[in-house]
Formats: structure tokens, sequence, C-alpha cells
């Protein structure tokens, strides 16, 4: 045992705390879903899932899942290319790559992992990767992993992923690949992919689009960024995740071309040496995808609840940031603040939860607030109504 070791973890929790970063884990006894139950008791309005589409608690996903538990057992134990697959896992990539428009997809456990596993395999050290600053930790991680060339842009800055796309070319990169968050998570706002493709064409550039916060539910059939701006067939790279509003358990996965998923499926050391995805999760995420390419009120609900939440938001004088997107960031700066904030939206019956550093750049604290479709107007109401309270509580508003 070192002393000094535990001593140096021990100072820096302390730090974390002292600086008011110190993340609490909030305990909930309930199924996921717009109003739900803390370990002690008390109902909540749930106003910080990714149940985009309501669909975490859904009857005909939980029965999916459970009937496939009988049939198929309750995990692989497995790798995917030992004795890890079934028709299930088969079934759904056909279905998710069907349903994004691309030749193939592969299945991993999460989709950290899926942008964990892209970057090492395909790009080389005579390889550029250009990503924009604020894309999530794990394509971030993901490119550490290679030994290509790496640029940032700053964020969603065209001019900026022009200049670095200029620098890969004068150092003579094979391949150039531009990546980037469909949606930001942390601002609710949406990829200038329309930009992004016409700067790929004129510099021969693939593009990779990490599409958790928009499968399902953006674009009029829910197929995601590209198609919300018309751009279907552009993105050569596409991953995404179960966890969110296909269902809201776990898993992850990307598309792209068939010989690209040959290779992934060869290569890529995070689908090689983790068990399969369960099959309970992979049924139940069929059944999502059923619900999502047949029940289209879902969408229309989700993008009604978004327009009047975000406006009623602004009218009380909040700082919101990003698109139409139903991330609704409350911008408040401060950490403390955001924690103050946290606690006593909850006090008051609404389980909203404080984002600060690392999270998001120091400085830029802000409460994240998701709507989802099954948010009825009276929660949506009583939501703001409680914001308005704590805002003069806290002397913002």
């Amino acid at each position: 045992m070192s002393k000094s070791f535990y001593s140096s973890i021990d100072k820096e929790v302390e730090n974390i705390r002292n600086e008011g970063l110190f993340k609490e884990e909030r305990h909930i006894s309930s199924p996921q879903q717009t109003e739900i139950n803390l370990i002690d008791g008390q109902k909540v309005l749930n106003f910080c899932a990714n149940d985009y589409l309501g669909l975490a608690n859904n009857d005909e996903i939980k029965k999916a899942a459970r009937d496939t538990l009988e049939t198929d057992g309750f995990g692989m134990a497995s790798v995917r290319f030992i004795c890890g697959t079934n028709d299930l896992h088969q079934k759904l990539e056909k279905r998710l790559s069907r349903f994004l428009g691309y030749e193939d997809c592969i299945l991993y456990v999460a989709c950290f992992d899926a942008n964990g596993g892209l970057f090492e395999p395909l790009f080389h050290a005579e390889d550029a990767i250009i990503s924009d600053e604020l894309n999530h930790a794990s394509i971030i991680d993901g490119i550490r992993l290679t030994k290509a060339m790496r640029f940032r842009y700053k964020h969603s800055n065209m001019q900026s992923l022009e200049e670095c796309l200029l620098r890969a070319v004068d150092q003579g990169a094979r391949h150039k690949v531009i990546v980037t968050d469909g949606v930001f998570s942390m601002d609710g706002s949406f990829a200038k992919l329309d930009s992004i493709v016409g700067l790929a064409k004129k510099y021969d550039a693939l593009i990779m689009v990490d599409d958790c916060h928009a499968t399902g539910f953006i674009g009029k059939q829910g197929k995601g960024t590209a198609e919300y701006y018309g751009l279907e067939g552009e993105v050569d790279f596409l991953t995404g995740t179960l966890g969110k509003a296909l269902g809201g358990a776990s898993g992850g996965f990307t598309c792209a071309n068939k010989n690209v998923i040959d290779l992934l499926k060869q290569r890529s050391r995070p689908y090689l040496f983790s068990n399969a995805l369960s099959p309970s999760i992979v049924s139940a995420s069929l059944k999502a995808l059923d619900i999502v390419e047949t029940d289209h009120e879902r969408r229309e609900r989700i993008n009604e609840n978004t327009k009047y939440f975000r406006s009623k938001m602004k009218n009380l004088g909040y700082t919101i940031l990003g698109d139409e997107h139903p991330i609704t960031p409350v911008m408040l700066g401060d950490a403390k603040i955001a924690q103050e904030m946290s606690k006593r939206l909850l006090e008051k019956g609404l389980y909203a939860i404080g984002f600060f550093f690392p999270v998001v750049p120091e400085g830029k604290a802000r409460i994240r607030l998701q709507v989802n479709s099954e948010h009825k107007k009276e929660e949506l109401d009583k939501a703001v109504t409680i914001f308005e309270e704590v805002g003069k509580e806290l002397g913002i508003l």
C-alpha cells in the first residue's frame, strides 16, 4: 500500500468538493417516465432523461424484453466472434442499416464503445482527423487511440474547419475525415451539416457524425441529423445509441458501407473484446424501431412540447442555448449557482441536474433540461412556474 498515493487521491477529491464541482448521485425508485419517485418517496417531475420518445417504460418494449429473456436467456456470456452472435443481433443490424440508409451496421454495448472503436482501425499516421472542439468525450477518446494527424476546429466554425482542412492537405494527408456530433448534447444545437458537406466535397474528405441525440426523433421519419438537413447519403460513418430515444437501455452502433463494417468486425477492439449485447435489449430495440417507424405522433408531440417549453423559458428571461431541440440548456455560468438551483428545483418537485466543469467549459455552468413526447402541457407549465420561483429566490430573474 502506498500512503502517498491514497493521500493524493483524498486531496484531489477534497479539492473537487471545495471548488463546488463534486457530482452527487440521486437515486430514483421508479421506472423512467415524466414523473418519477425518489428513494425517499418524493414524487418529482423528470426533466433530465434522454427518454425523448417516452419508450423507456413502454409496455410493448418491456414485453419484448421479457419474452426474449425466456427464449434467449439473460446474456450471451461471450464476445460476438466466439459464440456471442444470435439471429437477433443480425436482425437488429439489418434493421438499423435499412432504417438509416446504410449498407451495413455493427452493434456495440454502448455508443461510447462505437466511437472508441471507430477511428483506430480505419485511420493511420498518414491520415487526418478534423474534429469539432465540443465533440462528445467518447469521440475525443477514440481519436486519441489513433496515430493519425489530429486537428481541432472551433465549435461549428466553418472558417476554422476549412483552415484545418487546408493544414491537413499541406501536411500531405492521405485520407481526411471531418468528425462532429449531429446534435451537441450540452448545447442542444445542430451541427452545420450542410456547410460541412460542402467543405467535405471541396477537400475530398469523409464525414463522421455521432447522432445519439437525433436518431429516432429528428427529421421527418426520425432518421436523424442528415434527414433534418435533407442530406441522406452524405455521411460516411454514423454512430448512434439504443440508450436514448430507442428504448433508453444500453447499446450503440455504427452504420457505414459494408466493407467498413467488415473491417470493424475484424479490428475494432471494443467489439472484439466485449460481451455481446444482451438479447433482451436487442429484442426491445427492435420493438422500439417498430414504434418509431409507425407512431409518427410521438415525434409531433416532442416537437410541439419543445417549441412551447423553450418559448416559455425564454419569456421568463433565462438565457437558453441551442436550436429547436428538446435539450434546453438554462445558462447560469457559475457551478455553485447551478448546484444550488438544482437543489432548490428538486425541493419544489422538479428533477433537473446542474452541469459544470469538466462536463462543460469553466464559466459555462447550466441546468440542462430535456423535454420528451410524453410531457403534458400542465407538466411543462409547472416546470416553468418552478423555474420562475427559484430564479427570483436566487436573484437570477
